[in-house]
């Protein structure tokens, strides 16, 4: 990976990358934006905005069909990318790469082919107590079609996960641990090497849901030893609606395919129909061509700055953030485990969280209030919601310095 030490040193270079992100220079309710919302999304640089237009403007032509120049130029750029994510997350082969719509997706594909075939009734699924409701209802409906029983690992009060528990859940009974690399919510990151580890020892898959790691750290599937990683595009500075699954090469090829269609075949009669090697036996009908390719070129653009570094300066910028919350005595942070990702979840004093939100987005400042789609997580720490501020490698110390004053506002309206 491509690190330069420089790049974030000064609040210079740091604005020289807030200038390719165009959105970060509009205002709102006339306030200059300051974005913390990053969890929930991040915003485009412009050479990956660029990226999607130059598809659409000279590129545009289904993949992997046609003969014709542009099918062909398409279908380069279009695996060019897959070869960058094998790259980007270590993967030993391009065709573990699958394409899907994003994390969501993912846990469905697997939960409907690999699920289906391997959970049987009476057999045990076990996640935390931390996941995202992508990664639960999928494994509650598979458990629930096939009277399998479906575990949960407690956290600890720091909002770390309980790893004795987890240990002591494991079974004969389990057949797959489906666990959070980093929590969306508390932003908790989880030893998801030591997770396989021990689970891999009694013989257990596991899938690791990756949807807040990958803008925020190195993310090695090989060094991990998961068996699946997923993952969503728009949380790595690039579009919507596009995303993937790693899978190990030996499950992928055992898996039935997850939808049918064209692509995902080699040959089709009215009698029967032979499958597709990977990775197209899971990629039924026409891609998002043009949002891989924007994809492709977050991806770059990441490398090109070094992860290494993204990760000093958001790791930076939580140390500064949580200091200065914690200082203010009507301030409670929710969750403090010792490896966080660069988010922070907060009450103020009795203030409902939808209405310390609203004020705040009234001065400049997205954060995000609610349950965050963890209403189990804040069902056990007995709270209704919070609020979010979630940081980016863009955000400096003094938009959270906004914040700090955006909450005292907040406080002097309701308190």
């Amino acid at each position: 990976m491509d690190t330069k030490p420089d790049l974030l040193s000064t609040a210079s270079e740091i604005e020289k990358i807030r200038a390719g992100f165009p959105i970060l220079s509009r205002t709102v309710h006339n306030k200059p934006l300051v974005y913390f919302d990053n969890a929930a999304t991040t915003q485009k640089p412009q050479i990956v905005i660029d990226a999607l237009v130059n598809y659409y403007t000279s590129l545009n032509s289904n993949v992997h069909r046609g003969v014709h120049f542009l099918s062909q130029q398409a279908t380069a750029a279009f695996e060019e990318v897959r070869g960058k994510l094998r790259d980007f997350l270590n993967a030993a082969h391009s065709h573990e790469i699958i394409f899907t719509r994003g994390c969501t997706e993912s846990i469905n594909l697997v939960a409907s082919t690999w699920g289906r075939v391997n959970i049987k009734a009476g057999d045990e699924i076990l996640i935390s107590a931390l996941e995202h409701h992508s990664n639960i209802v999928p494994w509650q409906m598979l458990c629930e079609e096939k009277g399998a029983k479906l575990k949960v690992c407690p956290i600890l009060d720091d909002g770390s996960l309980n790893m004795t528990a987890f240990t002591q859940l494991l079974s004969e009974k389990t057949k797959l641990v489906a666990i959070t690399h980093i929590s969306n919510t508390l932003g908790t990151i989880l030893p998801v090497k030591e997770i396989t580890r021990i689970a891999h020892e009694k013989g257990i898959v596991v899938l690791v849901d990756g949807a807040q790691a990958l803008s925020h750290m190195p993310v090695d599937v090989q060094d991990i030893g998961c068996d699946f990683y997923t993952f969503s595009a728009h949380k790595v500075y690039a579009p919507m609606g596009i995303g993937g699954l790693y899978g190990r090469e030996d499950l992928l090829n055992a898996m039935p395919p997850y939808q049918g269609g064209g692509e995902m075949i080699k040959n089709v009669t009215f009698e029967n129909t032979t499958y597709n090697d990977l990775p197209f036996k899971f990629e039924a009908g026409t891609p998002n061509v043009g949002d891989v390719i924007a994809f492709g070129a977050a991806i770059d653009y990441l490398k090109n700055i070094g992860l290494d570094f993204i990760e000093a300066h958001e790791q930076e910028l939580l140390r500064y953030a949580t200091e200065k919350l914690s200082s203010n005595p009507l301030i409670r942070i929710i969750g403090n485990a010792p490896e966080k990702a660069s988010l922070i979840s907060f009450l103020i004093d009795k203030i409902h969280p939808y209405d310390a939100g609203t004020i705040i987005d009234q001065l400049g400042i997205a954060v995000r209030t609610g349950t965050h789609c963890t209403q189990p997580l804040m069902h056990s720490l007995g709270i209704t919601g919070t609020i979010r501020a979630s940081f980016a490698f863009y955000n400096t110390k003094e938009e959270i310095d906004r914040l700090i004053d955006a909450i005292a506002k907040v406080e002097s309206f309701f308190l």
